[in-house]
């Protein structure tokens, strides 16, 4: 019994000299459940997404309007937009400044709110949806959403568009008639001010809001049964920006994060490759011939993204044989993409490589990093469903960027004209980490 205790007292003392074990089974588990009790609520006041961008245009003049526009500020899952902030001075949004700014990513929701808000030819409201979602979870929820806050928004307008039409058909007389007799009927058969139900018959208050306030919220995850009453009274044209012939848009709009993920494994292995060959002396039989280590690192480079262009390839190929996914119609945007991406990812692997002491260490510090980029950079789900803060963090990471870049391409079908600004700040992260990665690697002892 004595061995067997001091042979865990070794093995203890060993587990905890080793900062690379450390790190597998305290450090990421524990960023891990944060992170995913941030997606899920956990101790969240609001779960769901959140921050999203969603621009409103509103050519009506119906007072009802601009409560419509305030309920859906006071919805934390929007940051509503009603000014063009692309232009000196900013000045309202109109219709013609959405699709623009929407393909150039601006925001990927909006409404308009028509002159014609309350028709004159059918009883209801009109309004228009606009979209250009590319994750399906977070287009279904603000879906939902949407509808749930412009129902419980303006409950008036129907009760207006009631009264039009009623006006329509009975004329003024007949219809004020018509109103007294069931403001009469009311107050008798249930008590209250005649008079003041008449007004509020007048003002088309006929407790559509208290229908509206019932619907359950789509945040919290739970099928709303249809209202088939409010549905059928409001007329949401919707309409895709882009995405209208992708195939397959589920799958299209999330490959591009499974992708960059396994990338980013492969290129941290294949980095690790650097320490074997120190141990056993290849380093030393290059670096007396005439070859600096900087040139050392970039071989590795090249090879790095030679393989990743090989391997993100493959990925999408079998997306395609999977799931139909449509790589064809931009074969060559998406063979640079996944040039630039696999250049921004190898960079991370020699960074790697030239700070860590070891191959145990850069091993650790790998998965940390590759897990952390990957759950906060969108290749597990929606940016949007994570705090504002988590989503700033996420636009720090090669994941989110790379993502960014294939949506482009597989989603939006984007000229390279179109993808050379996101192409140059890949290549920028590429160039600034291979810089900082050499500056360390001229200046670290190769050999004890």
């Amino acid at each position: 019994m004595r061995t067997i205790l001091t042979l865990m007292r070794k093995d203890f003392a060993n587990f905890f000299r080793d900062r690379t074990a450390l790190i597998l089974t305290f450090l990421i588990p524990v960023m891990l459940i944060y992170i995913f009790g941030l997606v899920f609520g956990i101790n969240r006041k609001d779960s769901g997404p959140t921050g999203i961008r969603l621009a409103i245009v509103n050519e009506s003049d119906n007072p009802a309007a601009e409560k419509i526009i305030d309920t859906l500020r006071h919805e934390k899952t929007f940051r509503v937009v009603t000014n063009n902030e692309t232009v000196t001075p900013e000045r309202p949004l109109v219709e013609s400044d959405l699709k623009p700014l929407m393909h150039r990513d601006e925001f990927r929701y909006a409404v308009v709110i028509p002159k014609d808000l309350i028709p004159d030819d059918r009883i209801g409201i009109r309004l228009k949806i606009l979209s250009n979602a590319r994750n399906d979870v977070e287009s279904q929820t603000v879906q939902g959403l949407l509808q749930r806050n412009l129902f419980a928004a303006a409950p008036e307008l129907l009760g207006q568009s009631l009264q039009n039409q009623a006006k329509r058909f009975l004329g003024q007389s007949r219809f004020q008639q018509f109103n007294d007799g069931i403001a009469t009927a009311i107050a008798n058969a249930f008590g209250g001010d005649k008079e003041a139900i008449a007004r509020r018959l007048a003002e088309g208050n006929f407790g559509f809001g208290a229908a509206a306030r019932s619907a359950p919220d789509p945040k919290d995850g739970k099928d709303a049964p249809k209202n088939d009453l409010l549905s059928s009274l409001f007329d949401l044209g919707t309409e895709k920006i882009t995405g209208q012939t992708v195939r397959n848009q589920r799958a299209t709009g999330v490959v591009g994060g499974w992708a960059i993920m396994f990338l980013l494994f492969a290129l941290s292995a294949s980095a690790m490759n650097f320490f074997e060959e120190k141990k056993t002396g290849i380093f030393a039989r290059l670096l007396s011939a005439p070859v600096y280590r900087a040139q050392l690192l970039w071989s590795r480079f090249f090879y790095g993204v030679l393989l990743g262009l090989m391997q993100l390839t493959a990925l999408f190929f079998a997306g395609y044989l999977l799931y139909d996914i449509d790589i064809f119609s931009h074969f060559g945007n998406l063979v640079i993409m996944c040039i630039a991406a696999a250049m921004a990812c190898t960079s991370v692997g020699m960074l790697l490589a030239a700070v860590s002491p070891t191959a145990q260490a850069a091993e650790g510090l790998a998965t940390f990093v590759i897990l952390m980029m990957s759950a906060t950079g969108g290749a597990w789900f929606p940016v949007s469903f994570m705090p504002e803060f988590m989503q700033h963090v996420a636009k720090f990471t090669i994941v989110y960027w790379s993502m960014e870049g294939f949506a482009h391409v597989l989603w939006e079908g984007q000229t390279f004209t179109e993808l050379l600004p996101l192409l140059s700040l890949l290549l920028a992260i590429a160039a600034a980490t291979m810089g900082v990665a050499i500056w360390l690697f001229n200046r670290r002892r190769l050999f004890e």
